[in-house]
């Protein structure tokens, strides 16, 4: 290991330990453990040099300087894992507590045995891992501790046994440190790692918190920019919807051909189209939607839905199912809800390669549970779009704004709801939508 790859580790080292909230906290932990290595090792060694003065006794050098090459190596190895971009696991924080353990019996096997004051430096190792490692590991790692502590008791019980009985005091100070040891082990090991729990439930919900935060201003520019565009809009269309009014009402003759009178026929229908979107999007904040009172029945719901896409994709093929016998379920009427479907299933519809189905199953006894399923037979969407997908202008396709999926989630979880996507192994992609229903909405007839 050379200098450099040692230098260059440590600034990795010291870089990673003042990142602060930018790096996970099993890397934060391992570049703290390493720093703690490195510090107890020169007191460590302070410590040696002092003790061969006062006491005159020799301490092996061949053995101390195999470990403290150890902890060179250790620390060098670790240092270099922090200037990766790889992800540090608690499993590698194990590792390296563990380390430490057998580098701390190295020496107590050299100097001193559980008489070393260094002994107590387990009580360290076990706080950073109460704090950093799963609960799991963090008892592991707390009874591997405790163990070696007590094979050096009876160690130096037995030794001294063999020597003579003057030493009963000093047997009974070891056996006072050792039982010190195991309590506060355990009470680092239950109540540190409890706190340390609760601890990053509280960051998790935090992160949470702020990642709706964020996702919930993202939508309000959205909906501000949606807002100024349907204003912007609303005139163009207007003058192109009266022209083409006019337009359709020309001969063909007049026109010039049947397939020109036909363009202009099917021009004035999409111009309508968009007219009638502008205005749906104007009319939705300006309709007050009660929900507990404005319901609709499941095969309605379906039914809404089924005509919505077959008129503007009249030659895809695509299948609407309902599974169960429930057909009659009530749900809550909300445009947005619509919406969200409808980006959804044509999602699949450009994605399929020859059919689509959408599959509606009411689950649950009560049934308060709604599941949707799109399902499509295309190539499927990669995986790093995959692990995205979710997020704002992310999209497979190059004539996307990748918005769908985003608003969609968003609206979902808003009412409670969820939203899966995975490739399916028979090929294609499946979208699996779950909403809540109240009893509120239980079943109704004739609605």
């Amino acid at each position: 290991m050379s200098a450099e790859l040692y230098s260059s580790g440590l600034k990795g080292l010291f870089a990673t330990f003042t990142l602060g909230d930018s790096t996970s906290t099993a890397r934060q932990a391992l570049s703290l453990l390493l720093l703690i290595r490195t510090f107890v090792t020169g007191l460590g060694a302070l410590g040696l040099f002092a003790y061969q003065i006062y006491s005159g006794n020799t301490v092996p050098a061949t053995p101390m300087a195999l470990v403290f090459i150890g902890i060179f190596i250790s620390v060098s190895l670790g240092a270099w894992r922090l200037s990766s971009i790889r992800v540090v696991k608690t499993t590698e924080l194990f590792a390296h507590l563990m380390v430490d353990v057998l580098f701390l019996v190295l020496v107590l096997i050299t100097v001193g045995g559980a008489s070393n004051p260094l002994i107590s430096y387990l009580l360290v190792l076990l706080a950073v891992g109460a704090i950093f490692l799963t609960r799991t590991q963090a008892n592991l790692f707390a009874m591997g501790c405790i163990l070696v502590y007590t094979l050096f008791i009876l160690a130096d019980l037995r030794t001294d046994n063999e020597d003579s009985d003057p030493m009963m005091s000093f047997q009974l100070h070891l056996v006072g440190m050792w039982a010190i040891f195991v309590v506060c082990a355990i009470l680092i090991s239950v109540f540190v790692t409890r706190m340390a729990s609760q601890i990053r439930e509280r960051e998790l919900t935090l992160a949470q918190s702020r990642e709706n935060e964020m996702r919930n201003e993202q939508l309000v520019a959205i909906g501000t920019l949606a807002a100024g565009t349907a204003h912007a809009l609303g005139t163009p269309l207007s003058t192109m919807s009266v022209l083409l009014m006019e337009m359709d009402k020309l001969s063909v003759e007049e026109v010039g051909s049947e397939e020109l009178k036909e363009d202009i026929s099917i021009l004035r229908q999409q111009v309508q189209r968009c007219k009638n979107s502008l205005n749906q999007l104007t009319s939705y904040y300006n309709k007050e939607f009660d929900t507990a009172d404005d319901k609709v029945a499941l095969q309605e719901f379906v039914t809404g839905i089924k005509d919505y896409i077959t008129n503007i994709h009249p030659s895809a093929n695509i299948a609407f199912i309902i599974n169960g016998p429930d057909k009659e379920f009530a749900i809550a009427r909300d445009p947005n809800i619509n919406h969200a479907l409808i980006n959804i299933i044509e999602n699949g519809i450009k994605a399929a390669n020859t059919e689509t189905r959408v599959v509606f199953r009411v689950l649950g006894n009560p049934a308060d549970t709604l599941e949707i399923s799109v399902q499509d037979d295309g190539p499927g969407v990669p995986d790093q779009v995959m692990e995205k997908m979710g997020e704002p202008f992310i999209s497979t396709r190059e004539d996307s704004m990748g918005l769908g999926i985003y608003l969609a989630n968003a609206t979902l979880q808003k009412a409670g709801g969820s939203i899966e996507m995975f490739n399916r192994k028979t090929g294609g992609a499946q979208t699996v939508i779950r909403l809540p229903v109240n009893s509120a909405s239980g079943p109704v007839t004739g609605v």
